[in-house]
């Protein structure tokens, strides 16, 4: 057939296009057909807290040893803490901030460091998070099990044990709903009638009363006793009773006999057994600690008796899979058939990529597990702590630690894990501005370095705690999810208020630099610190200083957020005029004599030049003033900084410099920190370390890979900015950028393949690979889908 040479080419182009498109599909089959079953596989019941395998729903957490003959499964609930509401913050006088500030400003930090004690919060620590029971089973004579096995399903969200005793196969599944609010322990054996063991409760809290009100249910009473913790343990005292607290077990068994016996139940000859437990605190709010614990824990196992077991499961499955399903990040089958905990051993001598990725889903399974609506906010352990006394009370650090906790929760699409975060900034921004007025004499809220239950927004710990900042970045946070999401709604009910306030405390803070330092007449903070860290003045470390870059950094990014929110809600028009006009007083960035992003005011020596925090690059990462187009200045800067400070450190530490890294598309030093997270910092069952146990290393580290894979501003997409080589082939399918849209990218030897976009809202995109940019129209009812070389290739119906 002959065609016009016009139209020759055209046909020409739709056949390749076509051939580029089924070529695609091709390739998803393959890479899709092969995707890897996430699971943390073990050979051995875990020995200590550490190599068990946690479950939870945001307000219930378990950790699950997985023991034959001994099963323990450790409990906590997210409102059990120590102490009772009071107010940390205590007055201070306008005379004693002043001369505080002006010793400051005259170079003598020793003595406002020793004057600063009288900002100190009432007690000068905070509370402690607090374990709350165990559950105790023992199978007489299953000691010596056989083809043992021990499993966490991620995507299920079920804890898996199955052994052989003689002819009969033993399981346990043990899973924490979120729609029941029950834990849930079932045991099944290949045999009938082979179920028998024992249950128990205990706990590590002194004064805890165990009985049993029927044959077939635990009841479990006390109160959180007065203690004196030692000043070494940095967890606060207290002298009176705190809150009391409850537990349920119903033991409900397919045939068999259920007896109690002393302070447990046995159980005799059963078929199966499931076992149904739920927990409650006295907590209301930070106010109250009046409620009835007994009747919510019982409340909650009455009604979820109403379903039976196989019900129980299939409504925790599909709430679970609900938000686990959304995105997936595929880096190749696993390369050995290790079990996990030999996995994490290996893998310094073999760098699987499929290790990370499992790394990677783990992350995303704890946030959804620690964090979900009408519970608290992931503390520094998530929601699981088996210690009367934790690292750092476990509570909220807010100069990283609580905002890295929720960094993957917008691009991850678990916009509902950040529910728990807003809640406690709402009732932040009552307890902070009360402590804005007393020592600060202004208005809006303050938060510092550190939070609990209580909401403390006073400074603690010492002088590094002085950094007024922790709000604005919170406030920060808040306008990010609002581009990601574009939801109007949660930025005038929740965002705006938090965002407007934390700048209302800002402008009420900033000072003048007197004549005679540096930056003189620019708007300045003082006292405040850059986070944990310390300059060398006079032969000697110090905390305190004034303008540290990071408050600037993190001020003028709220103050361009504020007026911006404060615009598009028609709001406020005075305050962004002031916000404007304090912005223009700011002290610019530096850049210090090695050619490193200045970290104080002055450039001082670092105390110690490796230092974990690396504050005074939040606008490169996760803000956004920072970036390679447009301040090549100050990326230079910002690299050279890393360079000095080096690799590795705490593992929250190497995830962050992961994602700075990631910024400045540098693949091989981002994948080079993820190597050592695995190899330095990873304990058996993938939890993180600090050390010790920490969880935000694994929360934020999802955020990292996905910065590596992905990256957005407002209007614009950028694919594969840091793939290093050891990921040659992969996807990753479902990441949110800012504008809302969902992205799926797949890649092979090391070159992108494909990118799919989807939108519930018309939208344009500038999306980027490498040296090539194309304007990408997204609309509701279809994707659009290009090649590897940014071509489009067709227009796919969404689903």
């Amino acid at each position: 057939m002959n065609f016009p040479d016009s139209w020759r080419g055209k046909v020409i182009s739709t056949y390749a296009s076509a051939l580029l498109l089924i070529a695609s599909w091709a390739w998803h089959a393959v890479a899709w057909a092969s995707e890897p079953d996430f699971t943390l596989s073990y050979d051995e019941p875990a020995r200590v807290w550490t190599e068990a395998l946690p479950v939870g729903n945001g307000r219930i957490g378990a950790m699950v040893f997985g023991g034959s003959e001994e099963e323990r499964v450790q409990i906590n609930e997210g409102t059990l803490w120590g102490g009772q509401p009071h107010d940390y913050a205590k007055p201070v006088s306008d005379a004693q901030l002043a001369e505080i500030r002006r010793l400051i400003f005259a170079g003598r930090v020793d003595e406002a460091e020793a004057l600063s004690q009288s900002l100190m919060g009432q007690p000068k620590v905070l509370m402690p998070y607090q374990p709350f029971c165990d559950l105790r089973l023992h199978f007489s004579g299953q000691g010596q099990a056989t083809e043992y096995h021990r499993a966490l399903h991620l995507e299920d969200a079920i804890a898996e044990t199955i052994y052989r005793v003689g002819e009969v196969r033993y399981r346990r599944e043990v899973f924490v709903s979120y729609p029941d609010q029950v834990l849930v322990v079932r045991i099944t054996a290949s045999v009938p009638g082979q179920v028998t063991f024992s249950v128990g409760m205990d706990s590590a809290q002194e004064g805890v009363r165990v009985d049993s009100p029927a044959s077939d249910i635990l009841q479990l009473k006390g109160r959180i006793q007065p203690r004196q913790n030692p000043q070494s343990s940095w967890t606060a005292s207290w002298e009176r009773p705190g809150m009391g607290f409850a537990a349920v077990l119903k033991v409900a068994a397919d045939g068999g006999k259920v007896r109690h016996t002393g302070d447990h139940l046995s159980i005799e000859g059963a078929d199966s057994v499931t076992l149904v437990f739920s927990n409650g605190t006295s907590f209301r709010n930070y106010r109250n600690v009046g409620a009835d614990a007994l009747s919510v824990a019982r409340g909650f196992v009455q009604r979820a008796l109403q379903h039976p077991y196989e019900q129980l499961r299939k409504r925790h499955v599909e709430d679970f899979q609900r938000l686990f399903s959304r995105v997936r990040l595929n880096l190749g089958e696993p390369r050995s058939n290790l079990t996990t905990d030999r996995r994490i051993k290996d893998f310094a001598a073999n760098e699987d990529p499929s290790l990370l990725a499992l790394h990677f889903e783990f992350g995303r399974y704890l946030l959804i597990s620690a964090s979900r609506p009408g519970g608290q906010p992931a503390n520094l352990q998530g929601i699981w702590n088996a210690d009367l006394q934790p690292a750092w009370s476990s509570k909220w650090t807010t100069n990283i630690n609580l905002q890295m906790n929720y960094w993957q929760a917008d691009a991850g699409d678990l916009w509902e894990t950040q529910q728990p975060l807003w809640d406690l900034i709402r009732d932040l921004r009552v307890s902070g501005a009360k402590t804005a007025r007393l020592l600060y004499r202004s208005q809006g809220w303050v938060l510092h370095h550190n939070t609990d239950l209580w909401l403390a927004t006073a400074p603690v710990d010492g002088p590094w705690g002085i950094w007024p900042m922790g709000g604005v970045w919170l406030a920060n946070q808040m306008w990010d999810h609002y581009l990601f999401s574009g939801d109007v709604s949660f930025l005038r009910q929740q965002g705006y208020p938090a965002m407007r306030e934390a700048a209302q405390f800002v402008l009420g803070i900033l000072v003048e630099a007197p004549p005679g330092t540096p930056f003189a007449g620019r708007l300045v903070t003082n006292p405040s610190t850059s986070p944990e860290n310390q300059y060398v003045l006079g032969g000697k470390p110090e905390h305190l200083t004034y303008a540290p870059t990071m408050d600037i950094e993190l001020i003028r990014e709220l103050f361009d957020n504020t007026r911006q929110a404060g615009e598009l809600l028609d709001a406020d028009a005075d305050l962004r005029r002031r916000l404007e006009q304090a912005r223009n007083r700011l002290p610019p960035l530096q850049v210090g004599k090695r050619g490193q992003l200045q970290e104080w005011i002055v450039d001082y020596p670092e105390a110690e030049p490796a230092h974990r925090h690396v504050s005074h690059l939040y606008s490169l990462y996760p803000g956004h003033d920072i970036a390679l187009e447009t301040t090549p200045e100050w990326t230079a800067a910002a690299k050279k900084t890393l360079e000095i400070r080096g690799d590795g450190g705490t593992g929250w530490s190497e995830v962050w410099r992961t994602a700075l890294w990631a910024r400045l598309r540098n693949a091989e030093r981002a994948y080079a920190n993820l190597v050592l997270l695995i190899n330095n910092n990873t304990l058996p069952n993938l939890f993180d370390l600090c050390p010790p146990f920490q969880i935000d290393g694994n929360l934020g580290a999802p955020a990292a890979m996905m910065e590596m894979l992905v990256q957005s501003t407002p209007g614009q997409i950028r694919v594969l900015p840091a793939l290093p080589r050891q990921w040659p082939n992969g996807f990753l399918r479902g990441v949110r950028v800012r504008g809302g849209a969902r992205v799926d990218v797949s890649w092979k030897d090391g070159r992108l393949v494909e990118v799919v976009l989807r939108s519930e809202r018309p939208t344009v995109y500038q999306v980027g690979y490498g040296e090539i940019s194309v304007e990408a129209r997204v609309d509701p009812a279809h994707a659009a889908t290009f090649d590897g070389g940014l071509r489009r290739v067709s227009g796919i119906s969404a689903r």
